[in-house]
């Protein structure tokens, strides 16, 4: 059990870091006809993240079951950003800092 919940938390922090590059191997659909598609996030809170996973499972082109969980894990503190804002100016931003995603497919 334990090493489901590392390689899920593994799989949240790899998907954070994929978004914010090119998605090479984005899956504009799904095979439907047997298939689990699997959703993983991060919404920050206050003191504290969830990480929520979704899981439909797909069979003979219908959705047979989707199974979500959400487990409150440690927020990894705030970090600055610099940006421009739309006339150009720089300015600095306090913003949470965002777990990587790992997947191991087996």
């Amino acid at each position: 059990m334990k090493k489901i919940k590392l390689c899920l938390l593994s799989v949240g922090i790899l998907a954070f870091t994929a978004c914010k590059k090119e998605k090479e191997d984005e899956v504009s659909s799904v095979d439907k006809t047997g298939s689990i598609e699997t959703e993983l996030s991060v919404e920050h809170i206050d003191n504290a993240d969830v990480l929520i996973t979704k899981h439909r499972i797909w069979k003979d082109k219908q959705l047979f079951r989707e199974i979500i969980k959400k487990d409150t894990i440690p927020s990894l503190g705030d970090t600055l950003v610099g940006g421009e804002d739309s006339d150009g100016n720089d300015h600095i931003a306090k913003t949470k800092k965002d777990y990587e995603f790992f997947i191991t497919v087996q």
